[in-house]
C-alpha cells in the first residue's frame, strides 16, 4: 500500500509532536489497515489521526518463511493473517521482542517478533509460483533444506544456472519453482485449485495452512491482482457485483461468492473451491451443498462479484 502524508507539500510534524493525549481517528479508519493505536499513529496519518506522537516507521524485511501477524503483543494470542518471507514491512515500534508494524503488501497493520525480521532490505527480483519449494544450502536436491518457501514468498536473486538460483545472502532455489517479478499466472482460479486439501488454518497464507480469503488473496496475487486480505474487504473492494437468479444460473469461473466472514470461488457454473471451517480443508463441491449447509447456520449470500480482465 503507498501512503502519502496528507500534508505533502508541508512542513510535516516532527515524531513526538502531541497535539492530544490519546491516539483517536477524526473519522472512522480501519485499524487493520491503518497504524494507529492509544500512544502512536504513523506520521502518514498526520491529519487523520490525533495522537499523542509519531513515528515515520523504519523499512524491514521478513527473515523467516511466514510469520504469523497479530494485533496484540501476545504470543499465545490468535492471528489474522501472516507475513511471509522477503516480504517488506515499515516498523513503528519495537519493544520487548516484539515490533508494530505495517505490511508493505497489503497494508495490514500487527505485531511480528522482532527476530523474525531484518533491517537489511534486498530488492525482490522473483518469487515463489510453486505451491512451495525448498531453499538448500547448496546447489543439491539431496542437501537438508534450510527452510520451507510457501507460494508468493518474495525472493532476491543473484544467478541462474538454469537448475537452481542462488539467492542474495546465500540459499538455492530449485529454478523452475520461481520466477521473475512482472510475470504472473494467466488463472487464479487454477491457482487456488492447485490448493485444494491445504489445511485450514484462520488467518493462514501458506499451503501450510489457509483461510477462505488468504486462499482468494494469494491466488489473486499469483495472477498479479492485487487484492485486501479479509473478506469483507475483498466484497466492498474488488470485482463488481453480479445479480444471479435464485437458480443461479449464470455464473462464470472466477466469479467469487460472499457470505458474512466468509468468501469462494466458482470454478465453473456450480463448483466452489473455497478453505472451510466444516471440512476443515480446501475443497471443490458444488454451490447448492455449501449454501444449503452455509444456509443452516443462518447465512445467505450476501453478493457475488465478478473480476474484470
Amino acid at each position: 500500500m503507498t501512503k502519502r502524508p496528507p500534508y505533502e507539500g508541508m512542513p510535516g510534524p516532527p515524531v513526538g509532536v502531541v497535539p492530544a493525549t490519546d491516539a483517536r481517528a477524526l473519522a472512522p479508519l480501519d485499524p487493520r489497515r491503518h497504524a494507529f493505536r492509544s500512544d502512536l499513529a504513523a506520521q502518514a496519518l498526520f491529519g487523520k489521526v490525533n495522537a499523542p506522537r509519531y513515528a515515520s516507521g523504519s523499512r524491514q524485511q521478513v527473515a523467516r518463511p511466514a510469520v504469523p501477524l497479530r494485533r496484540k503483543p501476545i504470543g499465545m494470542l490468535g492471528f489474522d493473517t501472516e507475513a511471509l518471507f522477503g516480504e517488506v514491512v515499515t516498523v513503528y515500534d519495537e519493544s520487548e521482542g516484539w515490533a508494530w508494524v505495517q505490511l508493505d503488501h497489503d497494508g495490514y497493520v500487527g505485531y511480528l517478533p522482532a527476530d523474525t525480521l531484518t533491517p537489511e532490505v534486498r530488492a525482490v527480483t522473483h518469487r515463489v509460483k510453486a505451491q512451495g519449494t525448498f531453499v538448500y544450502p547448496v546447489a543439491d536436491i539431496k542437501a537438508p533444506p534450510l527452510m520451507h518457501l510457501s507460494i508468493n514468498a518474495r525472493l532476491s536473486v543473484v544467478d541462474d544456472d538454469g537448475r537452481f538460483v542462488r539467492l542474495e545472502g546465500g540459499g538455492f532455489v530449485y529454478a523452475r519453482h520461481v520466477t521473475e517479478v512482472g510475470r504472473y499466472e494467466r488463472d487464479f482460479v487454477e491457482v487456488a485449485e492447485r490448493l485444494v486439501d491445504t489445511p485450514y488454518l484462520w488467518g493462514g497464507k501458506t499451503r501450510v495452512g489457509l483461510d477462505c480469503s488468504g486462499l482468494v488473496q494469494i491466488a489473486l496475487h499469483a495472477a498479479g491482482r492485487a487484492a485486501p486480505r479479509d473478506s469483507d474487504m475483498q466484497q466492498a473492494e474488488i470485482g463488481s457485483n453480479v445479480l444471479v437468479p435464485e437458480n443461479l444460473d449464470g455464473l462464470e469461473r472466477g466469479d467469487l461468492v460472499f457470505w458474512k466472514g466468509h468468501v469462494g470461488i466458482m470454478a465453473d457454473g456450480l463448483m466452489l473451491v473455497h478453505a472451510n471451517a466444516h471440512h476443515m480443508k480446501v475443497v471443490v463441491e458444488t454451490l447448492p451443498d455449501a449454501l444449503a449447509r452455509i444456509a443452516r447456520s443462518g447465512l445467505h449470500v450476501a453478493a457475488i462479484k465478478r473480476l474484470g480482465t
